[in-house]
């Protein structure tokens, strides 16, 4: 059963209100909550519990999975793995995310590796948030893994978001792409008090026509502290373009590495990096419409993080 706290988390993690249509899993607490397939997805155990395995039949077209997980109970620390097989010609949206509520003064931390087969000519969305609350001393830890792994023509679209109230967090994601395939990544992210965040991509274009568009927005307030570490790999007559634009406020820090390698004369690479404080003229625009200093700061915020 689902209680109020972690109904509120799931709002949070994955805009869900009532119970999702389509194919879910909810994990609430280390165990299964709840749970529903369809005929063209499958949810199944692993063997030996430490995660699920989804999947998609070929040619499934507008369905959706929802796999959120919540974590209510302090103390607890958990490590997953989930596999998805998406069958070729699908078209079909994924919604992941974390939530943890931490009223105690131990540490909550849930690590995942999520593990995408995306066959030929597939199309993914995949949108992932995190999200952190509770008024416990105890820490709300988050590290995700992803491995993508696209066959030919296939494309992903990533939608990844960290908003507030997660203490720390490091996300790896790792992505190989065949003839044709395209990703696209968006990530969202903001820290605070003394948060920590580390971000990296390694994205490999190895087949030719190959495409992967990386743009990272980001804020850190406070004494918090970021990092973005990515680096694209031209293997093949290949396009690829990487974006980190950040704001950095109070006395926060912030470290900005994106890579680009090429390792065939037909790769096409930019990355593009910026990272400054919001401009005066800018506080100033708003103060004069009748906005308060920082009701100015957070318009500014929440329209670059959008």
């Amino acid at each position: 059963m689902i209680d109020e706290i972690q109904k509120r988390i799931l709002t949070e993690v994955a805009d869900l209100h009532k119970v999702p249509e389509g194919a879910y899993n909810i994990r609430a607490n280390g165990e299964t909550a709840s749970r529903n397939t369809t005929a063209n997805i499958d949810i199944i155990s692993k063997e030996d519990g430490s995660g699920i395995d989804i999947r998609i039949q070929p040619g499934t077209v507008g369905e959706s999975v929802h796999i959120p997980v919540v974590l209510s109970q302090s103390g607890l620390k958990e490590m997953v793995y989930n596999d998805f097989y998406i069958g070729e010609g699908s078209d079909v949206v994924i919604v992941a995310g974390c939530g943890i509520e931490n009223c105690g003064a131990q540490d909550s931390e849930h690590d995942g590796i999520h593990r995408f087969y995306i066959g030929k000519n597939a199309k993914i969305k995949y949108v992932e948030k995190h999200y952190g609350s509770g008024d416990g001393t105890g820490k709300r830890i988050l590290n995700p893994g992803t491995e993508v792994y696209m066959e030919e023509g296939s494309t992903m679209e990533m939608e990844m978001v960290q908003i507030k109230g997660v203490d720390s967090t490091d996300r790896q994601t790792k992505a190989e792409l065949a003839a044709g395939a395209s990703l696209i990544v968006r990530e969202r992210l903001m820290t605070h008090g003394s948060q920590s965040a580390v971000s990296g991509y390694q994205v490999y274009l190895n087949g030719e026509g190959a495409s992967a568009d990386v743009v990272s927005r980001a804020v850190a307030r406070d004494t918090s502290y970021q990092k973005f570490d990515a680096c694209i790999y031209g293997n093949a007559l290949c396009k690829g373009h990487m974006e980190c634009d950040s704001i950095i406020m109070d006395q926060a820090k912030i470290l900005a590495v994106p890579q680009l390698e090429a390792n065939d004369v037909d790769a096409e690479l930019i990355h593009e990096a910026a990272i400054g404080k919001i401009a005066g003229d800018q506080l100033t625009k708003l103060m004069t419409l009748g906005l308060t200093e920082a009701e100015a700061e957070e318009q500014i915020i929440n329209g670059f993080l959008k």
